[in-house]
């Protein structure tokens, strides 16, 4: 069931983990949760696991509803993947839930070598993916789509809002391999449904089309690229968003056509770090093709450990607000 969000108050410590919505913004509870639970129901074969995390990942309606599907590992991330990949030997699709700073950089070599090197069927699904908390490095996974990009045959998906999501589940389930997803969780933005908008896994979709500027982006940004897209039209700027929720494979077809279409800026938005992540993989998809935009920018996180605090403060303080979006293009633009 939608909701919206009620005005939020002055901000303490508790914005460090507030929800990216905004005041009044439409939003669903647990999509994640919710969807897996709804595509296990005829399927014995999905699994639930978890670090420690149930609750904090939405993964606790699928262990309420399949207690004996789903498996608590405990505070240790590589036991979680190594057991993930021994029940995908076994026929079982394991979905794998924990923070993403825990799944990819404490439990990398085991997603490496024991479920990725064997094409194992395990959905690794992480919170807090890039600055979606405030606790600082410990807990920001600002380079997880740099690190995961680099495991020969792993799927990885970074969806923007709570549709997204929900479409998501089914389909990378059905697929086979190993999927590395980046999951929004508690009260998720819900904003694609208004430019009838469906997730294919693997294929980027131009949600919105403009002459001036062409915004590439993946994950929350998305739902940032358009936000800012009303904010410039309102001084006759004409912004074009392209959501890639599949980062790869990368959909190089549908980018190089979006950037031959006009001459126009093109921005890579992410929340994740300049190095490593969308930007550095459109860049070379362009490259390689021969493709140059008129002028290309990334607009990601900087290449730094970030600071602490209120999540709507750091979000202004390295850019990826609506507003901190906006003056960047527009002073791209000038």
């Amino acid at each position: 069931m939608n909701t919206t969000v009620q005005n939020k108050p002055r901000l303490t410590t508790s914005a460090m983990i507030a929800s990216i919505a905004a005041d009044g913004q439409r939003v669903t509870a647990a999509p994640f949760g919710k969807a897996l639970v709804e595509y296990a129901r005829e399927r014995p074969n999905i699994v639930g696991m978890t670090a420690d995390l149930a609750k904090y990942t939405d993964l606790h309606l699928f262990a309420q509803a399949y207690p004996e599907r789903f498996h608590q590992m405990g505070m240790a991330e590589q036991l979680l993947m190594a057991a993930a990949g021994g029940m995908a030997k076994e026929g079982l699709t394991p979905f794998a839930t924990t923070y993403a700073v825990f799944g990819t950089r404490r439990a990398y070599d085991f997603i490496h070598q024991v479920i990725a090197e064997e094409n194992l069927n395990v959905k690794i699904c992480c919170a807090l993916p890039g600055l979606t908390t405030g606790y600082g490095p410990s807990h920001q996974a600002t380079e997880d789509l740099a690190m995961m990009r680099g495991v020969p045959g792993l799927t990885i998906v970074d969806p923007c809002d709570a549709l997204d999501i929900e479409q998501a589940v089914p389909q990378i389930a059905e697929h086979q391999g190993p999927v590395y997803m980046r999951l929004l969780r508690g009260n998720v933005p819900l904003v694609l449904d208004e430019y009838d908008y469906k997730f294919e896994l693997g294929k980027a979709k131009m949600v919105r089309d403009g002459n001036d500027v062409l915004i590439i982006s993946s994950g929350f940004m998305t739902m940032r690229a358009l936000e800012v897209a009303q904010t410039l039209a309102e001084d006759h700027v004409d912004v074009g968003v392209l959501h890639c929720p599949t980062i790869k494979p990368l959909d190089v077809e549908s980018i190089v056509q979006a950037v031959r279409a006009k001459p126009r800026l093109v921005v890579v938005a992410e929340n994740h770090s300049v190095v490593g992540g969308l930007g550095e993989a459109v860049a070379t998809a362009l490259m390689t093709r021969g493709v140059q935009p008129a002028r290309f920018r990334l607009a990601g996180l900087p290449d730094l450990f970030l600071d602490a605090g209120a999540l709507p403060t750091l979000h202004a303080r390295y850019g990826i607000s609506r507003e901190a979006l906006a003056v960047r293009i527009k002073g791209w633009l000038s």
